[in-house]
């Protein structure tokens, strides 16, 4: 009886029979690329193709750091990555995880070495990096006295801040002994008390660029106490200089965008701040001279001397009340006092006198107004108006003073 088997089982087996092949978990195939297409994703999808076929490759994302270069149709390539089956389809590729052009190929498997040994050192972990300053007076520079590499910085950094000193060491950047050069122009230079060390050159193939990817000038790198910005070759080109660096810049006119501030900017800044500083005082200045008016206003207000004015007013103003108040009590009692003295002058035993009345009084002075007080031959004394007649009673007659009868 025959076995009949369905297309995932088989496409399984199959996918097995690769992934038990050591061959073909680490091989390195080499030719044109074709098909090559950038998925939004990130993703990259080719063909690799000779004169006697063509082989399905894909770079997934998250490999993309193993392409240091911007691959394109026709290039001659060395893909290293594993071969596997992709069970829904049915078919195999190549799944990249480094793609370096062909010849580079070596010297690539080289860098790959190195910047592991490296990294695994701890030699790019990002808690050693320093960071740049902000404002520098004295940029170092570790390139070529000769080529666009110098040429750029200067341009760019002086044209930034004219007033910046730009200390240059002459390395060797490409060939026999340029390793050493870089890396001896790093120490001195970081001995001569600049604020920030520009190592770089223009670009070039990976062998001309070689001399940063030695571990000689990663660690000169990551020893210095200055920092670092590497600026080698052109932006899609990694060397493991920019990896030890404390910053990498694309391009040394990139580099010296990040090291060298712009000194027009700050002097506008400056100026922006200052007005504003100007503004914002005399607008403080304004709001304390009103409050100070304010506090003078009420301090006239509360003042002692203030107070004592308004009391001595006051008291002015009581004095002259009092004073007018017995001028009109002195009026009131002067004129009470004539009404009373106008009844008593009604009242006075003179004016009495004076209209022709006496005054009778006994021996003892007491005033005898009834005939009840008196018997005959009795003495007494009859005040007139110019004196007193003494007298005797020879008679005594009682009368009705009522109806007029004795």
């Amino acid at each position: 009886m025959k076995n009949i088997y369905s297309v995932g089982q088989v496409n399984r087996y199959v996918k097995n029979m690769f992934t038990q092949d050591f061959f073909l978990q680490q091989v390195y195939v080499k030719g044109e690329v074709s098909n090559c297409k950038y998925h939004t994703s990130g993703h990259i999808y080719f063909s690799l193709k000779d004169e006697t076929g063509t082989l399905s490759c894909v770079m997934f994302a998250g490999q993309r750091k193993g392409l240091a270069f911007s691959m394109k149709n026709g290039d001659k390539v060395v893909v290293g990555g594993t071969v596997d089956v992709y069970e829904r389809d049915g078919r195999y590729q190549l799944y990249a995880k480094e793609i370096t052009l062909e010849g580079a190929g070596a010297l690539y498997e080289r860098y790959l070495m190195l910047k592991q040994e490296l990294e695994d050192m701890g030699m790019f972990a990002e808690e050693y990096k320093q960071p740049i300053p902000q404002f520098i007076s004295k940029l170092g520079v570790v390139t070529a006295p000769t080529g666009a590499a110098i040429q750029d910085i200067r341009n760019v950094s002086l044209r930034r801040n004219p007033y910046l000193q730009i200390i240059l060491y002459p390395a060797l950047v490409q060939g026999e002994n340029a390793a050493e050069s870089i890396a001896k122009g790093i120490r001195v230079l970081d001995q001569a008390d600049v604020d920030v060390i520009i190592v770089g050159r223009g670009g070039g193939s990976i062998e001309d660029l070689w001399a940063f990817n030695e571990e000689i000038v990663a660690r000169a790198i990551f020893e210095c106490g200055t920092p670092v910005i590497s600026a080698v070759g052109h932006e899609t080109d990694f060397t493991i200089a920019d990896f030890a660096a404390d910053l990498r810049a694309p391009t040394p006119s990139a580099a010296a965008e990040l090291a060298v501030y712009d000194y027009k900017s700050v002097v506008d800044a400056a100026g922006s701040y200052r007005e504003r500083l100007h503004r914002a005082m005399w607008g403080k200045a304004e709001l304390f001279r009103e409050r100070m008016e304010k506090y003078q206003t009420k301090l006239q207000y509360v003042s002692p001397q203030n107070r004592l004015r308004e009391d001595r007013q006051r008291l002015a103003d009581l004095e002259e009340a009092v004073f007018a108040g017995m001028d009109q009590q002195i009026k009131n009692k002067r004129h009470t006092l004539s009404l009373y003295l106008e009844r008593f002058s009604g009242l006075s035993p003179l004016r009495k006198l004076n209209q022709g009345y006496a005054y009778v009084a006994d021996i003892n002075g007491s005033a005898v107004t009834s005939v009840e007080q008196v018997r005959k031959e009795d003495t007494l004394f009859v005040s007139v108006t110019d004196g007193k007649i003494e007298t005797k009673i020879s008679s005594i007659r009682k009368e009705n003073r009522e109806d007029g009868r004795k």
